[in-house]
This record gives C-alpha cells, structure tokens and sequence, in this order.
C-alpha cells in the first residue's frame, strides 16, 4: 500500500516550500477535479496540499481597482457576493456553472483554472475580463494573462514549486459590461460543446469603444478572438456587426469530433454563442448608461 501524506499549510510560504520540496505534490484548491482523476488513476500525486486553510487563497477583496479572488475561494460564496454580480455578472454566470450545488460548495475558480480543461467554463469569462493570474513560487511572485495560463489540455505555465494564489480582476470602466453563454447536451452539469464570453464598453452615445471576446470548448485552450472584438468597436452592436463576430469566432474555432458534437456543429455553435454574448454584454452596458 502505497503512503500518500496530506498537508494543511497555513500560509504561501508554506505552501510553496511543501510544492518545491515534493515535485509529485498536488495542490488541492477544492479536489472536484483532482480526486476524481486520483481515483481513476489519472494522477497519483505523493502529497495533496490542501490550501483552502490559508486565509488569503479563501478570499474576495473589492477595491477601487479591481478584484482579487483567492484561488481557492468556494464558488457558493462567490455566488453569494453582491459587489461581484453587480461589476461582472458574466464573471459570476460563468462561476455558477461549475458543477452542482455540491460541488459549489468545495469547487474554486483556482481549481477550475488549474485543471487546464478547454471546456473550463470560467477561462472564457476571465480573459474578456482581462484577469492575471498570480502566481506563487521559490523565486517570489509572477503575474500572467488568464488567456496564457492554460498551454494545452490538463496542462499549465506552473512550474515545479508554483501555486496559483490569486486571480485579479481590473475594475471595469464606466457602461462596460460582460456576459458568458455555454451549450451543453443535458440541462446542467455537463461539460460544454462550446462557450463564449464577451465584453464591451459603450460610449455616451452608445457605441462600442472596446471589446473582448473568448471561446472556449472549442480549441485546445481557451481562445481570445480579435477579429470577433474587431467587428463589434465602432459599431452600435447592431445585427450586422454581431453577425460579423460571430463570423468571426466560428472562423477562428478549431474543435474536434467527438461524442459531444461535430466540428462544423461547435463551429457554428461558437459563433452563435458569441453573438448572444455580446447582445447581452451591450444591454447591460446601456443599462448602466441609463442609472449614473
């Protein structure tokens, strides 16, 4: 029988030196993803380091700049955050999806980030949000883009000894909003055939200044699509320049078949996705245009 140690560091510090000292350790930000692959034998860690008893992974700070969420904050309580839902309700949407009441309760944005999956529903709604992972290791801290955190499938920029601490979101500017849409096959608690994410700023006269736009699901990682944000600024986001991003996003997507769905299907599906993101994004940045 084969020892597998659990350990409950209290700080970073702590928990980066357990990381750098143990090369098969695994962090657990929540275990939904990470005891389902040790029980199937997809990873056999030699340590689990549970994080969620370190105070600042398990926290959500709102301040004049932006959001910092601790890593292995619970999606329940960032469901239950009303600043949150009201600065990024496409954020908080995408954060609902994961999993069922249960797994909210234990699941993380950290986790879902870490697990690198391309169906991962909260990567899409991050990167039009222009979040930054924070990163924890032997040689201090490093910050990157969530669109450059995932390199593949299961795999990330996390090197020997690094955790994923924080994630931080800038605080968005005046009429922006955001909005995240999946398809998935049952009525929940499935993994998406596409999702897509949006992001835009209107100005006083209700044009679209910025734009973000991501798909996932649908490529290997989490794809950002500059065409699709192209086709929306300097427009009123009106049918034709929402056609043109979704155009846009089927273009850019490069699926595969599988028992989920074809890859004309998912192409499709992404850019329809898209357009329906960005309708939503536009109606709730002219809503806020309307309540100074």
């Amino acid at each position: 029988m084969v020892a597998i140690r659990y350990e409950t560091p209290r700080s970073v510090s702590e928990a980066v030196r357990l990381m750098a000292a143990d090369p098969g350790a695994r962090v657990l930000a929540g275990g939904t993803d990470l005891l389902v692959q040790f029980r199937t034998g997809v990873r056999q860690p030699s340590a689990f380091v549970d994080i969620k008893r370190i105070p600042e992974l398990m926290s959500i700070a709102i301040d004049a700049h932006g959001l910092r969420l601790g890593a292995a904050t619970p999606a329940a309580v960032i469901g239950e955050h009303a600043e949150l839902r009201r600065l990024w309700p496409g954020l908080a949407e995408s954060v609902r999806l994961i999993g069922s009441t249960q797994i909210q309760g234990r699941g993380s944005v950290g986790g879902n980030l870490c697990n690198a999956s391309p169906a991962a529903d909260t990567t899409c709604a991050l990167i039009v949000n222009r979040a930054e992972c924070v990163i924890a290791g032997p040689n201090g801290e490093r910050t990157v883009p969530v669109e450059a955190f995932s390199i593949a499938p299961g795999r990330t920029v996390l090197q020997p000894g690094e955790l994923l601490v924080a994630i931080r979101v800038p605080r968005p500017a005046a009429r922006t909003s955001d909005a995240y849409l999946r398809l998935i096959p049952r009525t929940e608690m499935d993994i998406a055939v596409a999702g897509a994410a949006a992001s835009v700023t209107l100005d006083a006269a209700g044009l679209c200044t910025t734009a973000r736009v991501a798909i996932g699901a649908v490529a290997p990682t989490a794809l950002r699509v500059p065409a699709a944000e192209q086709a929306l600024v300097g427009s009123r986001l009106d049918e034709a320049s929402l056609k043109r991003a979704a155009d846009a996003a089927s273009a850019a997507a490069r699926p595969i078949d599988d028992k989920r769905g074809t890859t004309a299907y998912r192409r499709t599906v992404a850019g329809v996705l898209t357009r329906r993101a960005a309708a939503i994004a536009a109606a709730r940045a002219r809503e806020q245009g309307s309540h100074p």
